[in-house]
């Protein structure tokens, strides 16, 4: 059964749809929030729907974690975060763990690496590393009370395929160390120069199953509501990349924030669509 939301971030019911994104992904429709430009998935269905969606239809057929590409994020990513607040020593968990690739290659940086992740499958694949994971998601985690505590959590290309962004961040909050840190890592194509056909962007697959989609300010904002300060941001405009380092701070703490203007978010797909449609 599907729900009906407002925006994550503001709580605004006031959105306007992406242009031309019914064309792409078989007349499903996507928002832009009007209060912060929020770019989001109104109509989505229950968090274990989704994880399920990702676990048995998408995971392994149409995504994997082993494709070079994948691993050339990955690699990124950890020379940013241990370059930046350094890995040697700490406790890492990842949520979204997959098969368990980031977390290997997160021992080459003497980290203690620990996996969360819906699928029985990926599970099987991380304790055949040896690498100890909770099967469910961090909310399950949290939920269940899931003792230990992290000093680096990672979100990989796994905020975008949630049901709710900001219950996954509360949980993340939740299972950190009191000086913690979440390391999160997405595509930044929005108000950044177009890197793929818009066709490339966007897809057939169940909308929700990419609810959210993040520009530098909005994920900001997503720290900023649920606890985490941005520490550190990389250059994401010379990469397909946008990665955020945020601390842990007491919940309830005012962060400032500010998003983005939804008029021009509008007009950049517009444009996207327009510029990149010979590619079809």
């Amino acid at each position: 059964m599907s729900k009906i939301f407002p925006c994550d971030l503001c709580g605004s019911d006031d959105a306007v749809e992406v242009p031309y994104a019914r064309f792409y992904t078989d007349d499903q429709p996507i928002h832009i929030c009007k209060g912060c430009g929020f770019v989001y998935v109104r109509e989505r269905r229950s968090a274990k729907e989704i994880a399920r969606t990702w676990s048995d239809e998408l995971f392994g057929e149409i995504y994997t974690a082993a494709w070079p590409s994948v691993k050339a994020r990955h690699k990124y990513v950890a020379e940013f975060v241990n370059n930046n607040i350094g890995l040697s020593g700490k406790s890492l968990v990842e949520v979204g763990g997959g098969e368990g690739h980031f977390l290997d290659l997160s021992r080459e940086y003497d980290a203690q690496p620990f996996g969360i992740e819906p699928s029985k499958r990926n599970c099987k694949a991380m304790q055949s590393r040896d690498i100890p994971c909770f099967e469910g998601t961090i909310e399950d985690y949290a939920e269940q009370g899931g003792k230990q505590r992290f000093q680096v959590a990672a979100s990989l290309w796994t905020v975008e395929n949630c049901m709710s962004c900001i219950d996954m961040f509360n949980a993340i909050h939740d299972c950190l160390e009191e000086d913690g840190r979440v390391v999160v890592a997405t595509g930044s194509r929005i108000l950044t120069p177009f890197k793929k056909p818009l066709s490339y962007y966007l897809s057939t697959n169940p909308a929700d199953s990419h609810s959210f989609r993040f520009s530098p300010n909005t994920l900001t904002g997503l720290l900023a509501e649920t606890g985490f300060e941005v520490e550190h941001m990389n250059r994401h405009i010379d990469t397909d990349y946008l990665v955020v380092i945020g601390k842990k701070v007491k919940k309830g703490t005012k962060i400032e924030w500010q998003g983005d203007d939804y008029r021009k978010v509008h007009d950049y797909f517009e444009r996207w669509h327009r510029e990149t449609l010979h590619y079809l």
